[in-house]
């Protein structure tokens, strides 16, 4: 691939508000294991926008030249099987770079779209078993997004976040077996108008972010007029916020480095698994995730220890898409977390609302 042909995509640096929303993006590029974001919101709110932004924002990667799975030339936990035997056997591997995939799901797509089946050009013309790769191999050491999730069939739902889960696709269909490296950030959106995600599935994503229509006139007129140039003239628009884009990328890849030397005190891991108690959360998911969210925004920031207001950054969107939901009852399950994270922490909350107010912190 010529990296001088980049898609052209509005610059993620450049996107106005949804702070919450570009933070648990970046969260997620630092550490995959976070599970995926889950985007709920209004239509037209710069969903689809910000995450192709944050694919064009990211550094390019090595691969294997000509592998379908986008293999790893040196981490085994990234090669699919016929790079593991070339190298084996001694073979040197031809390395190529490539843009971090940015893979989108159709809602008509089937389970062998998106996972794979057999070539049935080769099967027909060479009379052998051969396996076509799906969605799920393009979207390996990239990005997954599904426009409408909750309106995904829930199987499918299901393969895709047992594959984010995993970092594995294994197909076991007409006399084929594969398995192959499929790890990638998963994000999904919807409109909570068109129905929700069932809780078990909604479960499964790391984090979950709530968006909003910008309300202010003023706001609003900067977004039109952002869009408005970035539409007549895209190659000067991005030149111009080129600096910004090299340092957030450079900020994104230290911290990828620095995240495995992030300490978490015992205490804060005690005061989080104590806000999932208190919030009667089902299983460990929650406080897994808060944990990780809470170290990689630590290593996004340069340190190297979590506080506690990195917990208090991420804590709403990593647990509230977990709480049990009663129909009649009217406060929101964010103001909940927050609730119960003054509660275990022994703040006011009135005086500490700063805390929970995400914000990126851009030099």
């Amino acid at each position: 691939m010529n990296l001088s042909k980049k898609r052209r995509v509005f610059p993620f640096t450049a996107v106005i508000g949804q702070e919450e929303m570009k933070l648990a993006l970046l969260l997620n590029v630092i550490d995959p294991r976070i599970g995926g974001v889950m985007i709920m919101g209004d239509r037209g709110t710069g969903k689809s926008t910000t995450i192709r932004a944050l694919a064009d924002l990211l550094p390019a990667i090595d691969v294997v030249k000509g592998d379908p799975y986008n293999s790893s030339p040196n981490d085994p936990d990234l090669q699919s099987q016929e790079i593991l035997e070339r190298i084996e056997t001694g073979k040197e591997l031809e390395i190529n770079q490539l843009q971090v995939p940015m893979i989108d799901l159709p809602l008509g797509a089937t389970e062998d779209r998106l996972c794979g089946t057999i070539d049935i050009e080769k099967a027909l013309s060479q009379g052998v078993k051969a396996f076509e790769p799906g969605l799920l191999a393009k979207a390996n050491r990239g990005l997954l997004y599904v426009d409408e999730v909750n309106l995904l069939d829930d199987h499918l739902v299901d393969v895709l976040l047992d594959s984010a889960a995993s970092g594995w696709n294994t197909v076991e269909r007409e006399g084929v077996s594969v398995r192959h490296p499929a790890r990638f950030v998963l994000i999904g959106s919807g409109n909570p108008e068109e129905g929700e995600l069932r809780p078990q599935l909604l479960d499964r994503f790391g984090m979950s972010v709530e968006v909003k229509t910008v309300r202010e006139a003023e706001l609003r007129v900067r977004v039109v007029d952002q869009r408005t140039s970035f539409d007549n003239n895209p190659e000067e628009f991005s030149r111009n916020v080129q600096e910004q884009q090299n340092e957030l990328q450079q900020k994104v890849v230290a911290a990828q480095e620095k995240l495995k030397n992030v300490n978490i005190d015992e205490e804060l891991r005690l005061n989080i698994s104590a806000i999932c108690g208190e919030l009667d959360v089902d299983g460990l998911r929650g406080d897994i995730v808060t944990n990780r969210s809470a170290k990689a925004i630590a290593a996004f920031e340069g340190r190297d220890d979590v506080s506690e207001d990195d917990i208090a950054r991420v804590i709403t969107c990593s647990l509230r898409h977990r709480l049990r939901k009663d129909p009649l009852e009217q406060v929101d399950s964010g103001e909940k977390v927050i609730k119960a994270f003054c509660k275990v922490f022994e703040i006011d909350e009135s005086e500490n609302i700063s805390k929970f107010q995400l914000a990126l912190n851009e030099e």
